[in-house]
């Protein structure tokens, strides 16, 4: 699994994407954002329709993955989008899952504000994480990833905002809308509604967050109800294959969030399903054991080699168990049958670096290159090519790639640093040389005080003597 960023100016705007888990210090450690290649496109792969649908471009809008158990989801300004694994979970179908999505892209739409913190929140940056190893770090894993912005504020933040009835009822409109011009029922945002009513008649502190900061009312069921009754695609229900992809997504987020004892006992041996055997695999590698999990995964990959999931999570128990050689045979067959997809390139170079053989660094740095241009607020990537660099002697570029590392992380100032470093040591002109000055401009910095930089570095470089 992994899961997170896209593009350094969305970033800077306080975005982030980026299924490896990162913890993050004090009231976050339940909160970090995750990326999971697989996880990701199938929901990606289910709303996008409903962004097109609904007169959004789905590049625009950012879809954070959060670890945290309770039932909670937002969107915020940056067209950001939040979705709590406790609410994923507590989904029983696709149509529900992709009912809430739509609804909070329909506040994402009609540019509703929240209430009550909303100022605070839109400026508090986000938690930006990258790691490799699939919730790694949850399953106690050394250096799988590293958070690089973390605020614990943000998410408390969060937990104060608060929607007016008349925008929830705006937003449900909007959602139901975009579904049936996608072709799909609006029955699922109703019955999930439908299956907290229990929630407003809580207090407060009683319910769950998603229901202080979405304000709930009989009265607004009943007429989303009678909207997505009358539509023509109420009728389309869920296919065989969605609901293959629910379930598998509820395996594999129970598989890396819970403790493997539990995850055993939901999905005992008597479960012959996918998701049954895909869950088992995750949970006796989480729990250490190696060799029962790498069978489950060689047998999961013998029933079907084309799926790039099974020897990513091959690679990545390889990898976790310090062997980096075996990971990179997994990691490249990953990458080879999914070449488009970033972050398994960068499970392939990390395993390539850690073999400690040079022989392997132009393939690490290849697709290092590939993933920092596909997703270039990447920050691991850009760590782990500043590292492969180093370790060809190339300073400059091993400089540069860490000025890009700060600079997609938000730390102005050591990006400006490195970059600095780096164009001292860059060939004049170069496309590398070009943009270390623009990472030093970007910070305030102007032509006319790097010319005057120029000159006091010369005034200061001994003359020779003839």
């Amino acid at each position: 699994m992994r899961w997170l960023p896209r593009s350094a100016s969305r970033l800077l705007a306080a975005t982030a994407a980026g299924l490896c888990a990162l913890l993050v210090a004090g009231q976050a450690a339940a909160q970090s954002l995750i990326r999971d290649t697989e996880v990701e496109g199938i929901i990606r792969e289910w709303a996008d329709p409903v962004f097109v649908s609904m007169g959004l471009n789905p590049s625009d809008v950012e879809v954070l993955l959060v670890n945290d158990g309770d039932l909670n989801a937002f969107a915020t300004r940056g067209r950001i989008m939040g979705v709590n694994t406790g609410l994923i979970l507590r989904t029983k179908n696709p149509g529900e899952l992709l009912g809430v999505m739509a609804h909070e892209a329909g506040h994402i739409k009609n540019r509703h504000t929240l209430r009550d913190g909303a100022q605070n929140a839109g400026r508090q940056p986000m938690i930006m994480s990258m790691a490799l190893g699939a919730l790694a770090i949850a399953a106690g894993a050394p250096d799988a990833g590293a958070v690089l912005i973390g605020s614990s504020g943000y998410f408390g933040t969060l937990g104060a905002l608060h929607y007016m009835q008349s925008q929830e009822g705006e937003a449900d409109l909007t959602g139901a809308r975009a579904l049936e011009g996608a072709g799909l029922s609006g029955k699922g945002l109703v019955d999930f509604f439908e299956n907290f009513r229990a929630q407003e008649v809580f207090s407060d502190d009683r319910r769950y967050p998603y229901f202080r900061s979405h304000p709930l009312s009989s009265q607004r069921i009943e007429s989303i109800r009678r909207y997505v009754e009358e539509q023509p695609h109420y009728g389309v229900r869920d296919t065989p294959e969605r609901m293959a992809q629910h379930a598998l997504i509820l395996a594999k987020i129970h598989a890396f969030m819970d403790p493997p004892a539990t995850t055993l006992r939901a999905y005992p041996s008597s479960d012959t399903s996918l998701p049954g055997r895909y869950a088992r695999a995750i949970a006796w590698y989480r729990n250490g054991q190696t060799e029962q999990a790498l069978t489950a995964v060689d047998a999961l990959i013998a029933g079907d080699p084309t799926n790039p999931y099974f020897a990513e999570l091959k690679g990545q128990i390889l990898f976790e168990e310090g062997r980096p050689a075996e990971a990179v045979v997994a990691h490249r067959e990953a990458a080879r049958l999914m070449p488009e997809a970033p972050l398994l390139r960068i499970n392939l170079a990390h395993a390539l670096i850690q073999t400690n053989d040079k022989a392997n660094l132009e393939e690490a740095i290849s697709n290092l290159k590939y993933a920092t241009v596909a997703e270039n607020d990447n920050t691991m990537a850009w760590r782990l090519l500043s590292q492969a660099y180093a370790s060809e002697g190339k300073d400059g570029e091993a400089r540069l790639a860490s000025a890009e590392y700060y600079f997609a992380a938000g730390q102005e100032d050591q990006a400006t640093q490195f970059a600095l470093r780096a164009r001292s040591m860059l060939d004049p002109g170069s496309i590398e040389w070009r943009r270390a000055v623009d990472i030093v401009l970007a910070s305030g910095a102007t032509p006319a005080d790097l010319q005057d930089l120029d000159r006091r570095d010369a005034a200061r470089r001994p003359t020779t003597l003839n």
